[in-house]
């Protein structure tokens, strides 16, 4: 520190303002070097650019500047929110720039379970305004699921309980996405898990769940503050798979209940209502199966004593065909006698008309049709020399125009052979140009085809076995001793012999791996796959 000696008549230590606020913020580091402050957050807009956060901690009658430094944000367990009620811990410094002193914290926690409460009121609130937790999007459960898919801890008993359970009732596929369920990111791992499931194709490699279980065990309200997360919550709300909620006791209630498609009381509870009771069904079907057995013969009974009545209210054989016979035997009767009276009656009209035939009669007629005849062809005659003079002069008309119609024939003869010369000169151009462009379509493809061949392989050293029936063998456990066999080089093929067993461990398929999932360590998240 430098002093300066005045010349006026004081003791007084002159200071730079530098000096003066160095000592000053020296001063309040030392004497409030951590404090503990209960305030309500006030115009927090969030992180800034630079991973800082400022904002202010007020009370009714005073206010304090506050700020977290980037590296610290990250690490909070509670982030600050607006209007929110705080016990922050840090210490107090002043900034020179403008003469003003700040809180630089270092924790942030909730200021007890009333403060946890309003803000669970209040995002409660927000989210029911956008309509997260309305009834009419909820989905119905499937009844019979073939895949459940569960988020949870891989360590502890809830995830044990589920499986039990299912197996209990209903032995199906389950995959365990393992995330933490409590502490700092855990909403985050929760959220990405109930995402992850729904990105998942059907029929891919990993099945598509029919249904979500979110689980865990009880606990306070700080330890299941992260299934109150929003980015839980929305993620539950937009998921296009049914999602059953089971956090906590009965009496335990998170935001993700709300939004969730059904809220199970405890984990083994959403077991029970994401899977039936097999043997249940197989009674049911059973029962079913029987009554539906029962109530055929019934109805075979009714049908027998319907048919048996209406066979005695028939009448017999004899009865039906009384009345045709008898008509048939008097129609028979009658014909005897309407054949005679027919022929009477024909032979009468015979003679009648037989009587009028004279051979006078027949020359009359013949000689006046012989005469209209011959009239006939005479005017036929006429008519046709008629005709001939009218088509005469046409003709004598059409061959004085045909007189000069060689000329013009030859004239446009020659010009249509010009017309052909050149359109076949076009032609045999274009023709050339497609050969060509077809050539060089077919030279790539073969160049492609010869690329692609086996035989290229084989030139490499390779050789192509056969069996019986020309049959590739792709595998030394297909072959026996003694089998013929035709190897294939890239020049020819050679028969050959397949020799015994010496000693050879013949080759083994490999184990077919196990579908158990090992369980990651603690704290780890694991792998879905």
């Amino acid at each position: 520190m430098t002093v300066f000696e005045t010349d006026s008549a004081t003791n007084l230590v002159e200071y730079t303002v530098t000096e003066l606020s160095g000592s000053i913020k020296r001063t309040v580091e030392s004497a409030f070097d951590q404090v503990r402050v209960r305030g309500e957050i006030s115009g927090y807009r969030g992180p800034h650019s630079s991973g800082h956060a400022y904002f202010a901690l007020k009370d009714d009658r005073a206010r304090l500047e506050a700020v977290i430094w980037k590296g610290t944000f990250s690490r909070l367990r509670t982030r600050p929110e607006e209007g929110m009620e705080v016990i922050a811990t840090g210490k107090i410094t002043t900034f020179p720039g403008s003469s003003k002193y700040q809180i630089v914290i270092e924790s942030l926690e909730p200021a007890g379970v009333g403060a946890l409460m309003a803000l669970l009121e209040e995002r409660k609130r927000k989210l029911q305004s956008e309509g997260l937790f309305d009834a009419a999007r909820k989905q119905l459960l499937p009844f019979m699921p073939s895949v459940i898919g569960v988020v949870t801890s891989p360590t502890g008993a809830v995830i044990r309980d589920i499986l039990h359970r299912i197996s209990d009732r209903f032995p199906l596929h389950v995959l365990v996405w393992p995330v933490r369920v409590q502490g700092e990111g855990a909403g985050a791992e929760v959220a990405n898990a109930i995402r992850g499931f729904n990105e998942l194709e059907a029929g891919g490699a990993v099945p598509r769940p029919d249904v979500l279980i979110v689980a865990r065990g009880g606990g306070s309200l700080e330890d299941l503050w992260c299934f109150n997360d929003e980015v839980v919550v929305r993620a539950a709300a937009g998921s296009g798979i049914p999602l059953i909620a089971a956090v906590g006791h009965e009496t335990d209630w998170t935001l993700i209940d709300y939004a969730a498609d059904q809220r199970a009381p405890t984990p083994t509870g959403a077991a029970e209502m994401a899977v039936p009771v097999k043997a249940e069904l197989e009674a049911l079907l059973a029962g079913l199966a029987a009554r539906l057995s029962r109530a055929m013969s019934r109805q075979m009974d009714i049908r027998r004593r319907e048919v048996r009545d209406l066979a005695r209210a028939l009448p017999s054989l004899d009865q039906v065909l009384a009345l045709p016979r008898r008509r048939f035997d008097e129609a028979a009767s009658r014909l005897a006698r309407g054949l005679e009276m027919t022929t009477v009656n024909k032979r009468r009209s015979f003679e009648r008309v037989s009587a009028h035939l004279r051979p006078d009669i027949l020359s009359s007629r013949i000689s006046d049709h012989r005469r209209r005849l011959a009239e006939r062809m005479a005017g036929a005659e006429r008519s046709l020399e008629r005709l001939f003079e009218r088509l005469r002069r046409p003709l004598a008309r059409a061959d004085a125009v045909l007189a000069g119609f060689p000329a013009r024939f030859h004239i446009h003869t020659e010009r249509q052979r010009d017309r052909l010369g050149h359109a076949a000169r076009r032609s045999d151009g274009a023709l050339t140009a497609l050969l060509s462009r077809h050539r060089q379509s077919l030279g790539a493809q073969d160049r492609i085809l010869q690329s692609l061949s086996y035989r290229n392989v084989l030139k490499r050293g390779y050789a192509v076995i056969r069996g019986d029936g020309d049959r590739v063998l792709s595998s030394a456990g297909t072959v026996s001793a003694g089998d013929r066999l035709s190897i294939e080089f890239h020049d020819g093929a050679v028969a050959a012999i397949a020799g015994a067993d010496d000693g050879v461990p013949t080759p083994t398929p490999a184990k077919k791996r196990s579908s158990s999932r090992a369980i990651p360590d603690k704290g780890n998240q694991g792998s879905l796959f």
